[in-house]
């Protein structure tokens, strides 16, 4: 079992985008005050990262590509075979309070998933003993007691904050895929709304007889999301809508050119999906709101092979430049969510000054 002086943040993140999630956190923490930053421990692959501050705090929310945030308290290289519990219970001793839920996570990777049924069997065992000893409290307020294991051998034991972490295990909030749906595209919509919108702001901005445009709606998976909700859908695609939204009534569908449409009048919600490069996109969602077209958007950024987090930043830095040299007020949250791929997902939507 090993530490150091430094806080060292556990960190999960899309397979592939290791180095992208260890440099956006390592500048997130160096724009809080000057910060002595150890070399990221980053794996190629492996869908996590450690990284070691000085005592910096990470915010969650302000993390792209960071799934989950967790503060490393420990780790555990060779667990042995026959007894993997008792070793663990003593380095969860050493730690100091209770804690309100304990989650045994695995890497999102193909070795990941074979880990899975390991830690199902392993749970209840460990969950049994910490609750004799009074250490798990059943409390969804407490911190989280997370058992990260890269493989049945080792185990990374740390702790995350419910006000500053993701509430879902592994970082994942997982979607069904219905079958109205006319493409799997639809679970990106609705992991979105539910990352990035509690359920009060849900019910007040997601409301029957709202107004809505799907920019590079079809097949129409994001067109879907909001019909279901009683949402009026203005899709715009060359390309036709599918099964239950071909003739739809809360839909019209225009075969126009998405960068070229523009409403007669402003709409509830602007949804966009389009492949384009991503300052093109930021700039058309950014102009949406300048003139006043719309009142809430969620876009897709789709990334580069290369150089991700300085395309990322200047599409998003375009949209705030945009917005603050009108004074307009506004709330803006990325996430690379799981069910993106090579892109980010973005929530826009004015608020109060």
């Amino acid at each position: 079992m090993k530490g150091n002086h430094h806080s060292n943040w556990l960190l999960y993140c899309r397979p592939g985008f290791e180095q992208d999630c260890a440099q956006e956190a390592l500048r997130y923490a160096r724009q809080q005050k000057p910060v002595i930053a150890e070399q990221p421990g980053i794996i190629a692959d492996s869908g996590y990262v450690i990284v070691a501050l000085n005592e910096q705090a990470l915010s969650w929310r302000e993390l792209i590509f960071a799934r989950q945030l967790i503060r490393l308290k420990c780790s555990i290289a060779a667990l042995p075979e026959r007894d993997r519990l008792t070793p663990i219970l003593d380095a969860v001793a050493t730690l100091p309070g209770n804690f309100g839920t304990l989650w045994l996570e695995v890497p999102d990777t193909n070795a990941g998933k074979l880990l899975a049924a390991f830690t199902r069997r392993f749970q209840p065992l460990l969950e049994t003993a910490l609750r004799e000893q009074r250490r798990l409290q059943d409390d969804p307020r407490s911190a989280r007691l997370h058992l990260f294991f890269p493989d049945k051998n080792s185990v990374l034991i740390g702790s995350s904050d419910p006000h500053n972490s993701a509430d879902a295990p592994m970082g994942i909030s997982r979607q069904s895929m219905p079958a109205e749906a006319p493409s799997r595209s639809t679970m990106k919509l609705a992991e979105a709304i539910a990352v990035f919108m509690d359920r009060s702001e849900q019910t007040r901005l997601l409301r029957q007889g709202m107004t809505a445009v799907d920019l590079g709606a079809a097949p129409g998976g994001w067109t879907w999301q909001l019909v279901k909700r009683g949402i009026r859908v203005t899709a715009v695609d060359n390309g036709p809508m599918k099964g239950v939204l071909a003739n739809h009534p809360l839909v019209q569908h225009l075969k126009q050119d998405g960068f070229k449409y523009s409403p007669r009048k402003t709409v509830d919600w602007l949804v966009c999906d389009m492949v384009e490069k991503p300052s093109r996109v930021a700039a058309l969602v950014g102009a949406w709101f300048v003139e006043g077209k719309c009142r809430h958007s969620i876009f897709n950024l789709k990334l580069p092979m290369k150089q991700r987090v300085a395309a990322l930043d200047s599409a998003l830095g375009g949209i705030r430049k945009q917005l603050d040299a009108e004074g307009i007020n506004y709330r803006l949250i990325a996430k690379q969510l799981y069910h993106d791929r090579d892109e980010v997902t973005v929530y826009l939507t004015r608020t109060k000054g």
